[in-house]
């Protein structure tokens, strides 16, 4: 599939049912992994955490979520083919894993989050089966037990997807480090998708969604949260984009011949 480079990470041209495929089958056959879903803030904390850009190398999918990367990828010749959040995914995922007979266990957030979560999903898929949850008390450089104990109850669960809601680098780094401890099953970092299904943070109308204007609505609901990140570190996209389309620039070299992208 195609792969387009952002600064140093990455997504990959795949459809919205494209990747649903792909992680249901892998689910379904036990073939582990874990998939991430970058955005512009990925974008710009992977210019200086090695942690981050090591677990996206080792993703076996990137799917981008959010229209910015979008425009991005066609500003630099390179056009990805669907915006694919992990907010918009995770229903229709674990509506096809039902399908498949695959269940799903919950990584992250709190234990009244995970339960209203599970209600919200279920109620939208009656099939589903969730094969339990755990919200471990995880840091990045802290102790380890506690998510070691978590991944390993996701492990004996016989979940074949799990999803890992702790936000960015936090499920990233966890499940690039952890991963191999789910036993085959298949992890995706789905950031603040439970607090939405639980109702306890609104989403932004479609609209919004669709003209890349979601970070705003997310800014006049959480200013304190989201200020510094938003008004603040996001602002080095522009600096990184201008270097990713300079490079889409370049000429390309076949052998001994000079081919001018344009």
């Amino acid at each position: 599939m195609n792969r387009v480079a952002f600064g140093h990470i990455h997504a990959d041209g795949v459809t919205f049912d494209e990747a649903v495929a792909l992680i249901v089958e892998r689910a379904a056959h036990r073939q582990g992994g874990y998939v991430v879903t970058p955005n512009v803030d990925h974008v710009v904390l992977a210019e200086t955490d090695a942690d981050l850009r090591a677990s996206y190398r080792d993703a076996f999918l990137s799917v981008a979520d959010g229209m910015p990367l979008l425009w991005i990828a066609r500003w630099c010749r390179s056009p990805l083919p669907a915006k694919i959040s992990g907010s918009d995914l995770t229903v229709p995922l674990v509506t096809a894993a039902a399908a498949a007979g695959v269940s799903v266990f919950l990584l992250g957030a709190s234990h009244e989050t995970c339960e209203r979560a599970i209600e919200a999903m279920t109620r939208q898929c009656p099939s589903l089966r969730v094969a339990g949850h755990a919200s471990p008390d995880f840091t990045l450089d802290g102790d380890q037990r506690p998510v070691l104990e978590a991944c390993g109850r996701a492990r004996d669960s016989g979940a074949g997807l799990v999803l890992v809601a702790m936000g960015c680098p936090k499920q990233e780094v966890l499940m690039h480090r952890f991963h191999g401890y789910f036993d085959g099953a298949v992890a995706i970092g789905i950031g603040g998708t439970l607090r939405f299904l639980a109702g306890e943070v609104d989403r932004c109308p479609p609209w919004m969604a669709r003209t890349g204007m979601e970070w705003l609505y997310r800014l006049v609901k959480e200013p304190r949260r989201l200020a510094g990140r938003y008004l603040v570190r996001d602002r080095a996209i522009a600096g990184i984009a201008w270097r990713q389309w300079r490079a889409s620039r370049l000429p390309v070299r076949l052998g001994n011949e000079q081919v001018d992208p344009s």
